[in-house]
């Protein structure tokens, strides 16, 4: 199987197939970005033949090879939902050797499960819902914007805020050169300056949450997840997992206003 001459920089010719990356991601092999770097690190061959780009098209995956093992034929969809503790981080790997969700993953998951990636982060002092998917197309279709996956939060905060400056945020606000969208936010309860609030965005930016409540002159003492689109956190206990059954997998690829391409899932 040859890399497309686009990819190696030859004259165009007409586009056929898929990215290698997005069909890793789709394998489940890993996300798009980290199957790029895989790429970059020299780690994925195919027929024997390093891939120098994560350009190359092809229209499957049959003599791929990832660190010399071949790329399996892609998994059925499967969704997780995890309560994260704080203190882990989102990722893989720390390489200053902190703990991350897959310290605690090692026990909390059935036997049976499949390699999975995180639905978006949560940082390190965040705690609550995070999803978890062996499909990278699905991954993708819930982070991106585009798609309007509600994340809903409730916050602890410290510091005097009214109901009235929680409306304007339905508009949007920038910060520091950064503008996000739209945040749906409402005092749940207060106890002197210590308050309770609940917001609902759809972007998920970088620490959005907390970077706006300190804008708006809060100290945020406590953050947790409490939905990911029609997923609710509800009364799972800290470091647990459930299954999310495949109906409910099913219902949501097809509420996605662009389902992510992906093999029959199992019923």
């Amino acid at each position: 199987m040859k890399q497309s001459d686009t990819a190696k920089g030859g004259a165009e010719s007409p586009r056929r197939g898929d990215r290698i990356a997005k069909l890793l991601a789709r394998a489940g092999v890993a996300s798009r970005r980290e199957a790029e770097r895989m790429i970059a690190d020299g780690r994925v061959k195919i027929g024997g033949e390093l891939v120098t780009t994560p350009a190359t098209l092809l229209d499957n995956l049959k003599g791929v090879t990832v660190d010399g093992e071949p790329v399996k034929a892609p998994e059925p969809t499967r969704l997780f939902a995890f309560h994260k503790p704080t203190g882990l981080l989102t990722a893989e790997h720390d390489p200053a050797g902190r703990p991350t969700i897959y310290t605690a993953l090692r026990n909390a998951l059935p036997k049976n499960a499949p390699r999975l990636m995180p639905v978006g982060r949560l940082d390190l002092n965040t705690e609550g819902l995070l999803l978890l998917t062996n499909d990278g197309a699905l991954k993708r279709a819930l982070e991106l914007p585009s798609s309007n996956v509600p994340r809903s939060y409730r916050a602890r905060v410290f510091g005097e805020i009214t109901q009235t400056q929680l409306d304007e945020l339905i508009e949007g606000i920038e910060i520091e050169g950064m503008r996000y969208g739209r945040i749906d936010a409402n005092l749940e309860r207060s106890t002197g300056r210590n308050q309770w609030i609940e917001l609902t965005l759809t972007e998920g930016k970088n620490r959005e949450v907390r970077r706006v409540l300190e804008h708006l002159g809060l100290k945020v003492s406590r953050l947790i997840r409490v939905g990911y689109g029609p997923f609710a956190l509800d009364d799972m206990p800290r470091g647990a997992t459930a299954e999310i059954n495949q109906r409910d997998v099913e219902r949501l690829l097809l509420g996605l206003k662009s389902p992510p391409k992906r093999g029959k899932s199992r019923k």
